[in-house]
């Protein structure tokens, strides 16, 4: 009986846990500042641009030629 106490008491603090988890993490995530211009300046230049590839031209490869 004390056993099976024990087991339902760790399984509600891991979902209590799992809980308060995902609470704090969506809060972190919702309170992220918008970049700066000049830091969008710089990621674009060192990533390239945000803008989507063109589309591929039939019969070009997809893998590089060694």
């Amino acid at each position: 009986m004390n056993r099976t106490i024990a087991i339902v008491g760790l399984v509600v603090a891991a979902v209590v846990l799992a809980a308060v988890t995902a609470v704090v993490l969506n809060t972190f995530a919702s309170g992220q500042r918008v970049m700066s211009d000049e830091q969008r300046e710089a990621r674009e230049s060192f990533f390239g641009s945000s803008t989507e590839l063109p589309p591929i031209k039939k019969g070009q490869e997809m893998k590089p030629r060694w």
